[in-house]
């Protein structure tokens, strides 16, 4: 599995990331639904054993608890966590980073996103949350800050924002559940790299409507040189195995 940076953040990840938020939110996802406890903690131990050391979670997919199993059996400094916070508070967002970090069983988090932005002028609104996660970076509760953005207007302002280190971006070549078409996105993305921003891309299979072409957008998403690292969100070891290989194959990596 290919390894590399996120921008200017010096967060080095697996190209691959495993998302534990398919269908998420209100505490609960495909992958803590259908798996439960046991079966998540060994799908994350199970990509890790596969080079995917870079996870996905957030409050809304109930996952910190599974994620706290599987890093009891891992070397943490080995895996890179994101997850993220939808207070809109400074109180809010600094009590979310600290209890993020009781569910989760570790000291630190590596990313923690402003999750589902969709103002355009999120930037001033959200100023005293976004002072609220630099304290706790400052204070190493935190390794990087970032967005993810249901809105283009809100994801335009992030590519502006100096304080932006990772975008968690919707990106796909179909335009599927994106906040623009690819023709518009690209471009902002490609501003966010010049800027030394980090990009991972979700949606890459379009919420499970591209899946008839995994490998035409898989390589899609691959392609754009503004992209470091892409997010999947597997529900099965079948499933793990058939997208590292698939990303190996598309790297030209040797299987």
């Amino acid at each position: 599995m290919q390894q590399v940076t996120l921008g200017d953040s010096g967060i080095e990840v697996s190209r691959l990331c495993i998302g534990t938020g398919t269908v998420g939110w209100s505490g609960s996802s495909n992958q803590t639904r259908k798996l439960g406890m046991e079966g998540l903690v060994d799908l994350l131990c199970y990509a890790y054993d596969s080079g995917v050391r870079f996870w996905d979670t957030a409050d809304q997919y109930g996952s910190h608890p599974h994620v706290r199993a599987a890093l009891q059996r891992l070397p943490r400094d080995q895996v890179v966590v994101t997850t993220k916070t939808t207070s809109r508070t400074p109180a809010g967002v600094r009590e979310d980073v600290e209890r993020f970090l009781r569910e989760m069983g570790t000291d630190y988090a590596d990313i923690v996103l402003l999750h589902c932005l969709t103002e355009a002028d999120w930037t001033s609104r959200y100023a005293d949350c976004m002072d609220a996660l630099s304290k706790c970076q400052d204070q190493g509760l935190l390794r990087a800050v970032g967005v993810s953005c249901h809105d283009f207007d809100a994801f335009k302002l992030a590519a502006a924002t100096p304080w932006v280190e990772v975008v968690l971006a919707r990106i796909n070549y179909d335009g599927v559940s994106m906040d623009a078409s690819p023709e518009e996105v690209v471009p902002v993305m490609d501003d966010m790299s010049a800027r030394g921003k980090g990009i991972y891309g979700m949606k890459v299979y379009g919420a499970g409507k591209l899946l008839h072409d995994r490998r035409r957008a898989l390589e899609y998403v691959l392609d754009l040189p503004s992209v470091n690292a892409i997010v999947l969100g597997m529900e099965s070891k079948a499933e793990v195995d058939e997208n590292v290989e698939l990303m190996e194959v598309l790297s030209g990596v040797p299987v």
